[in-house]
């Protein structure tokens, strides 16, 4: 495996697709790199350093922890409150700031919030505690959804009533759709993301250069992936010839994984999803289905919250919709850091502020 991925950090290889890239005669283009893990790529291997300056590359909202609304937060804070629960998570997103709280703020003051690696962990601790409730914080896009979708398929067949997910998933295609629907922001070519297009395949973002004229490349996450990519969309864009193209074959088919779509359609429905800094965008969340209701934690308890309210000076929103760069906001490097963030960008190892902040010695953060 190491073998296989040296090849995609050859140097040689990255030399020779700069200097291609180099040598087209473009035109100014703005790139959107829609996934975290590519935003983190790109700037821990200095790849916009290396691109000439006609070429753009901005952020968009490919981190799930991100995204994830304030509202959202709060609930979550506020289901964890709940006496005999036990509320399962991903690490990220114990230090999200909430409005008025944190997990991680919660679980100092006595609430059962725990770490873990996967939903398997989770139904393991509801097994081990069957006098107490156990919800696992469903984060997460297409990538997460269909494990999610298994521990409850799981919880059902097995008959384990004391779990149950509250699902803050969301699903990529309709919200590229709402931000170019929006004109707030303008592209020539999107970076799609490679993990989740390993299960919902090339197709489902065919709509991108039909009814949009903007290219589109599914990229893998070394520097070879990226910067081909970088040079197909050039190539679109120089021809005028708009569409779909697969740069990481080695994981992602057109069709997509199609074992993992069926989970997904057994277990969940569509849903208007509120994305942090957007509006709420039709069917860009997932549901729990009615067969699985009995393990929707939104339906099985009452989660009451206050209002939420978004910190002020805070500008992840715009950096999610890619309007600004992360050291353009205020709070970037000075209130905001790693140690104590001021908003989600900051907190995730796929969030854009926490990747500049992280890679701006070797200028990836300019």
């Amino acid at each position: 495996m190491q073998q296989e991925i040296s090849q995609f950090r050859n140097t040689d290889l990255v030399l020779r697709l700069v200097k291609r890239i180099k040598a087209r005669k473009n035109p100014t283009v703005k790139l959107m790199e829609f996934c975290g893990s590519h935003t983190s790529s790109i700037l821990k291997h200095g790849i916009r350093q290396l691109l000439p300056e006609s070429v753009e590359m901005l952020s968009g909202p490919g981190c799930p922890v991100c995204v994830t609304d304030q509202a959202d937060i709060d609930r979550a804070i506020a289901l964890a409150q709940i006496p005999k629960i036990i509320l399962c998570t991903f690490g990220d997103m114990l230090r999200v700031p909430g409005t008025y709280s944190s997990l991680q703020q919660a679980r100092a003051e006595g609430c059962d919030v725990r770490t873990v690696y996967s939903t398997l962990d989770a139904l393991e601790i509801a097994t081990n505690n069957p006098s107490q409730q156990v919800v696992f914080l469903g984060v997460g896009f297409e990538t997460t959804a269909p494990t999610i979708a298994a521990s409850l398929d799981m919880a059902k067949t097995q008959g384990i009533e004391n779990y149950s997910v509250l699902s803050l998933l969301k699903i990529c295609p309709p919200v590229m759709k709402a931000l170019l629907d929006s004109g707030e922001t303008r592209i020539n070519g999107i970076i799609c993301p490679g993990h989740v297009s390993a299960v919902i395949g090339a197709k489902p973002y065919e709509f991108i250069p039909k009814d949009y004229g903007i290219a589109c490349v599914i990229a893998g996450f070394e520097p070879v992936d990226i910067l081909l990519a970088v040079d197909m969309l050039l190539q679109q864009i120089t021809q005028n010839n708009y569409k779909v193209e697969n740069a990481y074959g080695r994981s992602v088919t057109r069709e997509g994984n199609e074992c993992a779509q069926n989970l997904l359609s057994k277990v969940f429905g569509l849903s208007q999803a509120k994305w942090r800094g957007m509006e709420e965008v039709q069917n860009s969340g997932y549901c729990i289905s009615e067969e699985y209701s009995f393990f929707d934690a939104s339906k099985r308890f009452d989660i009451v919250t206050r209002a939420p309210k978004e910190m002020s000076g805070c500008h992840c929103g715009e950096v999610l919709r890619g309007v600004i760069k992360p050291p353009e906001c205020p709070l970037f490097g000075k209130v905001c850091l790693p140690e104590r963030p001021s908003g989600p960008c900051m907190v995730s190892g796929e969030g854009a502020c926490a990747s500049y902040y992280q890679y701006r010695a070797i200028g990836g953060g300019v």
